[in-house]
């Protein structure tokens, strides 16, 4: 935050944000179960996917590093929510690209969106995901 501060001019806003998807919970539990199967030695996820209040440790740890730089206002936590629905393919499309999808070989990933796929055909071929974004801001102050 120190670095942040040198940077940013009077005025200035830091921002920390993390966002959090949360599918409906029988899809998140059929989710993790395609996971467990593919995956079984992986940390992702294993049961329901944590939801936003698994994250407030972050958000307390950021406002309290923004606090300690002595550079910047009163920290503010700013929350978005919204809902976006996805067809399968849609999903399909977006899935690989999250987190450490990258990191599992061609065939693990093959063998996940086919799992994934069953899971969003068995409920209709689409579903709604819930979305919240929080940002942990402050404004830079005059001083260092």
């Amino acid at each position: 935050m120190a670095k942040a501060a040198q940077v940013l001019g009077p005025g200035g806003r830091l921002a920390v944000f993390w966002y959090v998807f949360q599918p409906p919970s029988d899809l998140a539990e059929a989710f993790s179960a395609v996971y467990r199967q593919v995956l079984p030695d992986s940390p992702f996820p294993r049961g329901i996917m944590p939801g936003l209040d698994s994250y407030s440790a972050f958000f307390t740890k950021a406002a309290d590093g923004i606090q300690q730089a002595g550079a910047f206002g009163e920290p503010e936590q700013w929350r978005f929510d919204w809902d976006r629905p996805y067809t399968r393919d849609e999903w399909l499309d977006l899935a690989p690209t999250a987190g450490g999808h990258s990191l599992f070989s061609p065939g693990q990933q093959e063998e996940l969106l086919a799992g994934v796929g069953a899971v969003v055909d068995a409920v209709g071929g689409s579903f709604t995901m819930h979305y919240t974004a929080v940002a942990v801001t402050a404004a830079r102050t005059g001083a260092a």
